[in-house]
C-alpha cells in the first residue's frame, strides 16, 4: 500500500511523455517531456545549474556539486573534482531562455565513439514551464544503441523528472 501511495505522490513529478521513439543496433532516438510550477526565467537558470537537479548517481565522482554547464556556444557540462575532470558535453547551440543543444555522449557512450545529440527546450506553459528532452544517438551497427536505449532512457527520465521538481534532493 505504501508502495502505491507513493507512486501516486510522485505521479505528479513523472514526464508526461517518456518514450524510446526510435532503435536499432546502430541509432536511438528519445522524448521526454514535462511539466513545471517554475516560470520560464527560473527553469532557464535551473537548467543551466546540473548540480542543483542531475542525480549524483550518474556523475563520475559521485557528487552532483561537481558539475558546472557554461551555457554559451562551445561551453562544457563539465565535471571536476580533485585532479580528475569528465567532459559530459559540449554545449552546440543556445537560444537564451528557451533551448541548448549538446553533444552529449554521457557515460560509457563516450567510450563507444558514439555521436549523441540532447536538445533541450523550455517554453511557457501557463503560469509554469514546459520542458522537453530530444536526444538523438548514432554508432556502427557494432554500438547495439537498441540495448543501451532503455537505460539511457531511464536516466533521462529521472533527470527530467528532477529538473522539473520543486526540490531535487531525494
Amino acid at each position: 500500500m505504501k508502495q502505491v501511495i507513493a507512486i501516486a505522490a510522485l505521479g505528479l513529478a513523472l514526464p508526461a511523455a517518456a518514450e524510446i521513439t526510435a532503435s536499432s543496433p546502430d541509432h536511438y532516438a528519445l522524448h521526454h517531456e514535462a511539466s513545471s510550477d517554475l516560470s520560464p526565467e527560473d527553469m532557464w537558470e535551473r537548467l543551466t545549474q546540473p548540480e542543483t537537479w542531475w542525480h549524483p548517481e550518474h556523475t563520475y565522482s559521485g557528487s552532483a556539486e561537481n558539475l558546472s554547464l557554461d551555457p554559451k556556444a562551445g561551453g562544457l557540462w563539465l565535471e571536476s573534482w580533485d585532479e580528475n575532470s569528465v567532459m559530459h558535453g559540449t554545449v552546440l547551440t543556445v537560444i537564451e531562455g528557451e533551448s541548448i543543444r549538446l553533444d552529449a555522449p554521457f557515460g560509457p557512450l563516450q567510450g563507444m565513439a558514439v555521436n549523441v545529440i540532447w536538445t533541450i527546450s523550455i517554453e511557457p506553459e501557463g503560469s509554469g514551464t514546459r520542458v522537453i528532452f530530444d536526444e538523438l544517438a548514432n554508432g556502427s551497427s557494432a554500438s547495439g544503441l537498441d540495448q543501451i536505449a532503455p537505460a539511457v532512457d531511464g536516466v533521462k527520465t529521472e533527470a527530467i523528472r528532477r529538473l522539473t521538481m520543486s526540490d531535487a534532493s531525494d
